[in-house]
């Protein structure tokens, strides 16, 4: 079971950028996913959370109106679109997934919900 995260770069604020989070080993549609972002010093912090069918998402505050989450079961990804990029958004970002299928987050941004996490990719947003 492994997760890609990918996407990230430099950009301007006020910019966009897509990340995926690809999966291998797993059917991605039986599973919900997370992302996080940790910036230096600071704890992961929850992003974003989409659930098996796609049917219900979560956001953290700080980026309602500007990240979309979406999942393409058929490419077993799932995407953040991010818009409206702020210097506060720089951070590494992680996709995450639960151990088991058709998850019902309890605190989806609880990082203990999840199981699987990929390895990061870096979003830099310059002022």
């Amino acid at each position: 079971v492994q997760l890609q995260a990918s996407g990230g770069g430099l950009v301007q604020s006020g910019g966009s950028l897509r990340l995926s989070c690809a999966a291998s080993g797993f059917n991605l549609r039986y599973y919900g996913i997370g992302w996080f972002r940790q910036a230096p010093g600071k704890e992961r912090q929850g992003v974003s959370c989409i659930t098996s069918s796609g049917g219900t998402t979560y956001y953290a505050d700080s980026v309602k109106g500007r990240f979309t989450i979406s999942r393409d079961n058929a490419k077993n990804t799932v995407y953040l679109q991010m818009n409206s990029l702020k210097p506060e958004d720089t951070a590494v970002y992680y996709c995450a997934s639960p151990a088991e299928r058709r998850w019902i987050p309890y605190n989806w941004a609880d990082v203990d919900e999840y199981h699987y996490w990929g390895q990061g990719t870096q979003v830099t947003v310059s002022s």
